[in-house]
């Protein structure tokens, strides 16, 4: 029975990021890739009403006028407004899986694997609540490495280092369970703000998230280039309240994330001090492998290569490693039986 309901209904696995929600449908792969962003409207009796999920949401950020908001749900990797997330998730599910379906999908849903027992009941009750059949929770860094085609299930020691939105995750793998591992709330989020704060204090000029993450993806870099470039960025000015325009070059913006970064690099020092010996031997031969958006910062690897010593490697496809190895799972059972939350 149990074969003939996976059959006939589209399971699903999903990243549910602080920036990014991702949906594999399985026998069909990646089938939705949009900003974790919803437009909500509140009347005068402070009913809320949703005005657009994902992309079209994402083009409010900044932009609406009284009495809509353009909010992200999740912060640092957990749900910070439930009701939202549960609309946002109905939303990209009802997109992807057909009202035709005869039976309810399976979800596999990954969280940060610092997330308390409170947070854990939040995400699985959101997505209950938008017709799932059963739900399993798998730890970010444990599916970025099956993503990343990380040998998880034998006796050897695997680190991969998760740089997502809202967090990152940093784990030592082995067995298919988790040895040791570290969650920061250090993402793109922090980066982008640590930008905003730099222009802020140089300049005097306010910007928004979005106008930050376009320089992070422009002209951000983690290591020193023998290339300088610059970008111009127009804003408010902070004093006169006037627009205002700057100009701002590549090796500032480098600096400005150089705090979030360093802590960061903190943190893989730490794990790799808790490793038992053994495994650190295999690390010293593997390498480090970098997955999620962060992964594409020019330089990261360099910088945590430099750090440590040790072989640094970017996953072939960072961004959706976590999603593509959640989908692995679904088509495991036995795998999904030892790497599923209890």
């Amino acid at each position: 029975m149990g074969w003939f309901d996976g059959f006939i209904s589209s399971d699903l696995a999903i990243d549910l990021g602080t920036a990014t929600t991702l949906i594999y449908m399985k026998g069909r792969g990646i089938v939705s890739n949009e900003p974790s962003v919803v437009a909500v409207q509140t009347d005068r009796r402070g009913d809320r009403r949703v005005l657009a999920v994902g992309k079209d949401a994402k083009e409010m950020l900044g932009r609406t006028p009284l009495g809509i908001d353009a909010v992200r749900p999740l912060r640092d990797g957990v749900i910070a407004d439930f009701d939202i997330t549960e609309a946002m998730l109905r939303y990209f599910i009802l997109k992807v899986q057909p009202r035709r379906s005869f039976v309810r999908p399976r979800v596999i849903i990954c969280v940060p694997s610092g997330i308390t027992g409170v947070e854990k009941r939040a995400v699985r009750e959101s997505a209950e609540a938008t017709g799932a059949r059963e739900v399993y929770l798998v730890e970010e860094p444990m599916a970025a490495a099956i993503g990343a085609e990380l040998p998880i299930t034998e006796p050897a020691g695997n680190m991969v280092v998760d740089i997502g939105g809202g967090t990152t995750e940093i784990a030592v793998i082995s067995l298919a369970g988790i040895v040791h591992a570290e969650s920061l709330k250090i993402g793109g989020d922090r980066l982008d703000r640590s930008i905003v704060e730099h222009l802020e204090r140089k300049y005097h000029l306010l910007v928004g998230e979005r106008t930050a993450e376009q320089i992070k993806l422009r002209i951000g870099s983690a290591w020193t280039t023998r290339d300088l470039e610059s970008m111009e960025v127009k804003g408010r000015d902070k004093n006169h309240g006037v627009p205002k325009t700057a100009v701002v070059h590549s090796d500032e913006v480098r600096e400005a994330l150089s705090e979030p970064l360093s802590e960061v690099v903190r943190a893989v020092r730490r794990a790799l001090e808790q490793t038992p010996p053994e495994l650190s031997a295999d690390i010293v031969d593997k390498g480090i492998v970098i997955t999620g958006g962060g992964a594409l910062l020019p330089g990261i690897d360099t910088l945590i290569r430099e750090e440590t010593g040790l072989p640094v490697l970017i996953a072939d496809d960072p961004v959706s490693s976590v999603v593509i190895g959640a989908g692995k799972v679904l088509d495991n059972p036995d795998l999904l039986r030892e790497v599923a939350i209890k």
